[in-house]
């Protein structure tokens, strides 16, 4: 006999129980036959490729795998059910127009501040401050030694403290 076919025969004769054993987990017959169904699937693709001292328990095994899942998965669509309406009251991150113009002012302050700088204080600055290498990172890149990569970040950090400062 076709191994496949017997595997087949084997999936639908614990098919009705398989769904019973699925469906307290997950709380709908119709999602239990829809794990079943995903299980079959995997069970199928997973047999074929290895022999299974106990295909039964590995079925059952799959859908269990699948329903748990299922139902952690809907557990947590469900935390917040009205989630949307609740983000809609919530105010905007962003704030008011008047702060939305000084966050904008200090950006341009700071952005000034780093145009003045010197080439390596600047890229030294940004490789720390924007792309998150260490001093001794920077020191390589740039050829230096980690002592100056340090001095370079903290006068441009102080740079542009002072740019912001500045009315």
């Amino acid at each position: 006999m076709n191994p496949v076919h017997s595997l087949l025969e084997l999936y639908l004769r614990h098919r009705t129980d398989l769904i019973d054993y699925a469906q307290p987990i997950v709380r709908s017959r119709a999602q239990a036959e829809d794990i079943v169904q995903e299980a079959w699937l995997r069970f199928s693709r997973q047999s074929s490729a290895r022999r299974m001292d106990n295909p039964v328990a590995y079925l059952y095994r799959i859908v269990r795998n699948l329903a748990v899942d299922s139902s952690r998965r809907q557990q947590i669509e469900n935390t917040q059910p009205d989630g949307d309406a609740l983000l809609d009251s919530l105010p905007s991150a962003l704030g008011q127009p008047e702060a939305i113009a000084q966050h904008q002012d200090t950006l341009k302050r700071i952005e000034a501040g780093l145009n003045s700088l010197p080439e390596r204080t600047r890229r030294a600055f940004l490789l720390h401050r924007v792309h998150g290498l260490r001093f001794k990172e920077i020191a390589a890149e740039l050829s230096i030694s980690t002592t100056l990569a340090h001095q370079l970040v903290h006068t441009a950090l102080l740079h542009c403290m002072q740019q912001v400062n500045d009315d």
